[in-house]
């Protein structure tokens, strides 16, 4: 059997000027990055401006396991399911971090026969997005502590800095740490620390920004520090952001890759939805849905992060009305979660199915809480038993939702055409009545107790004591009525990752609440999750490397 790499590297790949000429650009439309690769020209975005939204699609899955669920693969698979159809359409992505690349997730550019390509620079530097917003980052933080330097004249209290320096990969040992060591012209001695480049608030705000002046704004309003009377210090007070700008002038132009069939697929943007808010950039989603009649994209991890944010927060702020959603699931998965080892998923368990399948049925609720039509999708192993698939569909049935069968993995677009089917009928029917959670004028823990109690299913919130004030200070700065970033285990409903299936009378417990001013939400972080990630005992870096042809292998 091919590996996910093989295939990709085994594909022929139209020249990405193909690609652009059968969606009606002309060559001046995409500035390409060599042969396969290309981002969409200022000159094109401008001018489709006033062109009509074609018809929206989100994918999104259940609690992401061990076992897999495949929501990517299942993302590239209905678009080339639609355009096998006949069907006008585009896929809109994320791009991958080197961060969990190179330690235990891999890349994200789908899998078996339902990749986008080149999946090797895709999942490496690609077009170099995400070198230019951790140079933007760490520029801001270099003057930051210039300004320290220098005299310190705006009077940032240097225990009250909440700009971190950012990186592209997993590194533990960068979360804390203390820098100005050494000469006095080696700078302030102060404790600081790295977040991973995608929960940047430069990533939420490049992904999230309209256009490059809405970008130069909002970078503007970055709050880096506060003073010792407590006034917000932001990165417009330090004079850079035009500079930040100048860097992240390409960074902010969607890039067009292919999938292995040929379909468009525009890759831009990354925010980890765990710990951000895990969609590809607006940009990218409105430019697919005024170059193509449908558009399939996806939020990251469960849908109670993903799809939470993407239905609260990005949708409510660029004026996006998805028109359906798909639900991707494993029976392997649901089996996980009723308590079966990861060793022994390949056998027919039907009582663990009917003890785990409570994790599809609380996402199940959740999207239609938010209005929306659903169509659940298996994504199908071949371990998978013709009673364990009719028990499924027979729950989804009782939940007012069709389930659909999914072999894009082994067979593309084509192992795609029965949830194609059901998508249009979905979408054409004029059935949502998408609508947020909350109202955001609600108080900021309202809008916190929303989505733990409807959207995880909790109990109640405690909040630590530095949390609870965090609320007072942001509310009584005017942030109050912003919409939330919730960032949480994505391993379970709740803030505990070794709570599987549905968890029932917990809490949720918020550690720490923060405003990214620029990105426009308000970030609580729940239980023990971490912003800059670690690697794993035996990371994936460990299996990647160059054959003696020069061939990369081991990435997947």
């Amino acid at each position: 059997m091919l590996t996910d790499i093989e295939i990709a590297q085994a594909a022929e790949l139209l020249k990405i000027r193909e690609i652009a000429s059968e969606m009606g650009l002309t060559e001046d439309d995409v500035e390409s990055y060599g042969p396969y690769m290309g981002k969409f020209s200022d000159a094109y975005l401008k001018s489709i401006e006033d062109r009509p939204f074609g018809k929206l699609i989100l994918v999104t899955a259940i609690n992401p396991t061990p076992a897999g669920e495949g929501k990517t693969t299942v993302t590239i698979g209905l678009g080339d399911a639609l355009r096998r159809a006949g069907k006008r359409v585009m896929i809109a992505l994320r791009e991958p971090s080197l961060g969990p690349c190179f330690g235990i997730k891999g890349g994200a550019a789908g899998g078996g026969y339902s990749q986008v390509v080149p999946m090797e620079k895709l999942n490496l530097h690609f077009t170099g997005d995400f070198h230019a917003i951790t140079s933007a980052n760490n520029l801001l933080a270099a003057a930051l502590d210039n300004h320290l330097q220098q005299g310190n004249a705006l009077g940032i209290d240097p225990k009250r800095i909440v700009l971190k320096r950012c990186l592209d990969m997993n590194d533990r040992a960068l979360r804390n740490i203390v820098i100005g060591m050494g000469k006095r012209v080696d700078g302030v001695v102060r404790e600081d620390h790295f977040i991973i480049t995608v929960a940047t608030e430069v990533m939420a705000i490049l992904c999230l920004a309209e256009d490059i002046h809405d970008l130069q704004q909002r970078l503007s309003r970055i709050i880096v520090a506060y003073t010792y009377q407590g006034t917000p210090v932001t990165a417009a007070d330090l004079k850079v952001v035009g500079s930040m700008t100048v860097l992240l002038k390409d960074a902010i132009r969607p890039n067009l890759i292919q999938t292995l069939e040929h379909t468009p697929a525009i890759v831009h943007g990354g925010p980890f939805a765990n710990i951000a808010h895990g969609c590809n950039s607006v940009r990218a989603t409105k430019t697919a849905l005024r170059s193509a009649d449908y558009v399939v994209t996806e939020a990251g991890f469960g849908a109670d992060l993903g799809a939470e944010k993407f239905l609260d927060i990005k949708c409510r702020m660029a004026g996006l009305k998805p028109d359906a959603a798909v639900l991707v699931a494993t029976v392997r998965a649901l089996k996980y979660n009723g308590g079966i080892p990861k060793d022994q998923l390949s056998q027919e368990d039907l009582d663990a199915l009917a003890k785990g399948i409570c994790n599809l049925g609380k996402h199940i609720e959740n999207l239609q809480k938010y209005g929306l039509p659903i169509v659940v999708t298996l994504n199908r192993f071949v371990s998978d038993t013709e009673a364990e698939i009719e028990y499924v569909r027979n729950y989804c049935a009782e939940r007012g939702c069709r389930l659909t069968v999914s072999e894009v993995w082994a067979k593309g677009g084509e192992g795609g055409a029965e949830l194609a089917e059901e998508v249009l009928k979905l979408v054409d029917s004029g059935a949502s009545n998408y609508h947020p959670i909350y109202d955001t004028a609600l108080s900021l823990d309202e809008k916190i107790k929303t989505i733990a109690t409807e959207i995880y299913g909790a109990k109640d919130v405690e909040y630590t004591p530095e949390a609870k004030k965090a609320l007072a200070d942001l509310t009584s700065l005017g942030f109050g009525e912003l919409p939330v970033c919730m960032a949480k285990t994505q391993y379970s409903l709740s803030d505990d990752p070794k709570l599987l299936g549905r968890p029932e009378g917990f809490t949720v417990n918020i550690r720490e609440v923060y405003v990214s001013a620029g990105a426009g939400f308000v970030v609580a972080i729940a239980g023990s999750i971490m912003t800059m990630p670690g690697l794993p005992k035996v990371p994936a870096a460990e299996r990647i490397g160059i054959d003696e042809n020069g061939m990369t292998v081991g990435l997947f």
